[in-house]
C-alpha cells in the first residue's frame, strides 16, 4: 500500500508539487474538447487546497518532444483549472529556473501554480537526475497524481521522487489503484472481461493476465478475426494480424486449461466498404465472405454477451467491439455499455479501462457514474492489468504494515 495525501500530517504553508495528467485534445483554436483529466485532478489540488498547502502542478501536453511549441503551451489548461478551481491559477512560462523559484515566492496559503508543459524538456522524458533535480528544488512534498502516466519513467513522474520526502500518491492515483487493484487481486464471481481493440499485438500481456484472473473473457473488436482465422475460418477482408495466429491459438489453449469461457462472437456486421455508405449485412462470424470485412458484433452476439455481464459480478471493460467511431458500425459497442451500465445499476462492480472506451460511452450519451469506476489511464491501465511494475508507482513511499 502506497502513502496518500491523506497520510502527510500538517502541510500549511508547505511547497507541495504535483504531478498531474492534465493532457486534454484540443482543436484548431486552442479550446479543451474534453476536459475529462482537468476535472479528475481537482480534488487532490483542492484537499492540498484546504489544508493551507502553497500547490505547484506540474503536466504534459501532447508530444512537443523536447521543444517548446505555443501550440501545446498549458495556457488554456490554467484557464479551465481556474475555473474549476473557482480560484486564480498562476500559469507559469518555464518549468524550472530561477525566474520559476522566484514567482514561486509568490505563492501564499491555498495557492495553485502551474508550471508550463514539462515535455517542452528533453530531460524529462529522458529522466535526466539533474533535471529531476531541478524540479524537486520547487518544492518539499510531492505527490504523484498523474495514474495516466505512472507507466513512464520520467523526470516528473519518477525521478523527482528520489529527491523530495515525502513522496505520496495523489487521491486520483488511489482511486486507480483501489479500484483496478481490488477486481484484480479480490473480485467477486462471476468475473467478466470484455477486451476489444483492433490488434491482439497489443494486448498479449493483458489477455495472458486475465485467462488467469477471470471466469469468462470476452473478446470483441478487429482482434477477433485473428482467433477466427487462428481456427482455421476465413475472415475475407477483414483486419487479421497473419504472424499472431500461433499467439492466439496458445491464448485459446491457455484459456481451455484454466477452464476459463472464451466467448468469441458468433455473428458479426460485415461491410464491402470502410465507409458510412458501405452495404452492411450480418452473418454467422465463420462465414465471412472474401471481399467483406467484419466490422461490429452481431445481433445475437450483444444478446449473449448482454446475457453473461447480467450475471457478472466483476466487469472490466477495455477496448470497443466495434468500429464505434462511424455510427453505422457503433451499435456493438453502445449494446455492451449498454449491458454493462445494466449491470453495475444491479450490483455489478464495473471497470473501464482504455481511452477509446470511454470516448465511446461519451459518444453514446452514457453519464460516467453508470460505472463503477472508469480508469483515467490508457496504456498504464494496461500494464497494471498486465502485472507490470509502474515506475510513477513504485517510486511512492510505502505504508508501513501494521503489526498483530
Amino acid at each position: 500500500m502506497k502513502k496518500t495525501v491523506k497520510d502527510l500530517g500538517d502541510i500549511r504553508g508547505k511547497r507541495v508539487l504535483v504531478r498531474e495528467d492534465l493532457n486534454v485534445p484540443l482543436d484548431e483554436n486552442q479550446k479543451i474538447t474534453d476536459d475529462t483529466r482537468i476535472r479528475a485532478a481537482v480534488p487532490t489540488i483542492n484537499y492540498l487546497r484546504e489544508r493551507g498547502a502553497k500547490v505547484i502542478v506540474a503536466a504534459h501536453l501532447g508530444r512537443p518532444k523536447g521543444e517548446a511549441k505555443n501550440e501545446l503551451r498549458l495556457n488554456p489548461v490554467a484557464q479551465r483549472l481556474s475555473e474549476l478551481l473557482d480560484a486564480p491559477v498562476m500559469k507559469l512560462d518555464d518549468s524550472i529556473g530561477d525566474e520559476v523559484k522566484s514567482k514561486l515566492e509568490e505563492l501564499k496559503e491555498g495557492d495553485v501554480a502551474l508550471l508550463e508543459n514539462i515535455r517542452f524538456y528533453k530531460q524529462e522524458t529522458d529522466n535526466d537526475p539533474e533535471f529531476a533535480k531541478q524540479l524537486a528544488e520547487l518544492a518539499e512534498i510531492y505527490v504523484n497524481d498523474a495514474f495516466g502516466a505512472a507507466h513512464r519513467a520520467h523526470a516528473s513522474t519518477e525521478g523527482v521522487a528520489k529527491y523530495l520526502s515525502p513522496s505520496v500518491s495523489g487521491l486520483l492515483m488511489e482511486k486507480e489503484l483501489k479500484a483496478l487493484g481490488g477486481i484484480l487481486q479480490s473480485p467477486q464471481r462471476p468475473f467478466v472481461a470484455i477486451v476489444g481493440g483492433s490488434k491482439v499485438s497489443t494486448k498479449i500481456g493483458v489477455l495472458e493476465s486475465l485467462i488467469n484472473k477471470v471466469d469468462t473473457l470476452v473478446l470483441g473488436g478487429g482482434m477477433t478475426y485473428t482467433f477466427l482465422k487462428a481456427r482455421g475460418y476465413s475472415v475475407g477482408k477483414s483486419i487479421c494480424e497473419e504472424d499472431k495466429l500461433d499467439i492466439a491459438k496458445d491464448l485459446m489453449k491457455m484459456a481451455e486449461n484454466k477452464n476459463v469461457k472464451l466467448i468469441i462472437p458468433e455473428d458479426v456486421v460485415i461491410a464491402d466498404d470502410f465507409s458510412e455508405k458501405a452495404d452492411t449485412k450480418v452473418v454467422p462470424a465463420i462465414e465471412i465472405p472474401d471481399d467483406w470485412e467484419g466490422i461490429d458484433i452481431g445481433l445475437n452476439s450483444r444478446e449473449n454477451i448482454k446475457k453473461i455481464l447480467l450475471e457478472a459480478k466483476t466487469i472490466l471493460w477495455n477496448g470497443p467491439v466495434g468500429v464505434f467511431e462511424i455510427d453505422k458500425f457503433a451499435e456493438g459497442t453502445k449494446a455492451v455499455a449498454e449491458s454493462v451500465a445494466e449491470a453495475t445499476k444491479n450490483g455489478a462492480m464495473s471497470v473501464l479501462g482504455g481511452g477509446d472506451t470511454v470516448a465511446a460511452i461519451e459518444k453514446f450519451g452514457i453519464m460516467t457514474d453508470a460505472y463503477s469506476h472508469i480508469s483515467t489511464g490508457g496504456g498504464a491501465s494496461l500494464e497494471f492489468i498486465e502485472g507490470k511494475e509502474l515506475p510513477g508507482i513504485a517510486v511512492l513511499d510505502e505504508k508501513k504494515a501494521v503489526s498483530m
